[in-house]
């Protein structure tokens, strides 16, 4: 057997423990909560609130990071997992760098979309709709209340860009530390915060028997908005 022929074996033998593994894992292997679609709140943060707050009570770690997914101006998707700054009636608020990649591509097609994921509940949510750019000053106010490790990963800068060595990356984070530590308030312009106004909501409630429950909520109205509910096949 030539060394290509061991190689292809290999990672024929490979992949083959890999499709065992995926084989062998399960979801949702134990009790679920229910969920009644009946009764439900007019608006959809509510109960948007409610689930998160019941799946940090249950341990579920980081129920606060979402999958935040935008789109160049060919259409062609990415995603990336961002950290919830808030949720209320205007919509669901996020906070980057408007030079990063994500930041360019909201500044090129303003339209999000957000999804929430709480295995320890068998819950998802899914956030779509246009995005809008706060001003300097929201951008400024986000960026102050985080950790002082979030606000030197700012002052840094460069998200996204091509990293040629990672002492560059050292050198830029201590620049940055020490510029905080003489003034905790150095700003950061390009630290922005967006708002994603919301035209559909839908919550994904598992079932271990698949009947799963979907409500979507859809945005109608102008600028005090009225929400219809659906329920939708699992």
């Amino acid at each position: 057997m030539t060394g290509h022929e061991t190689d292809e074996a290999a990672e024929e033998a490979a992949h083959r423990e890999f499709l065992r593994l995926l084989g062998g894992l399960r979801i949702w292997n134990h009790p679920l909560p229910g969920f009644d679609p009946v009764g439900l709140p007019a608006e959809p943060v509510s109960l948007f609130r409610t689930w998160l707050t019941e799946a940090a009570a249950a341990g579920c770690p980081e129920p606060h990071c979402l999958a935040l997914t935008t789109a160049d101006t060919e259409g062609r998707p990415s995603a990336r997992m961002m950290t919830l700054a808030d949720a209320d009636a205007r919509g669901w608020h996020f906070a980057s760098l408007e030079t990063s990649r994500k930041g360019q591509e909201l500044d090129g097609r303003p339209h999000a979309a957000l999804l929430a994921y709480w295995p320890v509940h068998g819950r998802q949510v899914r956030i779509r709709g246009p995005v809008a750019l706060a001003d300097a000053a929201a951008g400024a106010a986000d960026l102050a209340g985080r950790s002082p490790g979030a606000r030197a990963a700012a002052l840094a800068g460069r998200q996204s860009e091509v990293l040629a060595r990672r002492e560059d990356l050292a050198a830029a984070y201590g620049t940055a530390r020490g510029a905080l530590a003489d003034d905790p308030r150095t700003p950061v312009p390009a630290w922005r915060r967006y708002l994603l106004e919301p035209d559909e909501v839908e919550f994904f409630q598992g079932a271990a028997d698949r009947r799963h429950i979907r409500v979507r909520y859809r945005r109608t109205g102008g600028a005090r908005p009225q929400w219809t509910q659906e329920l939708l096949w699992p």
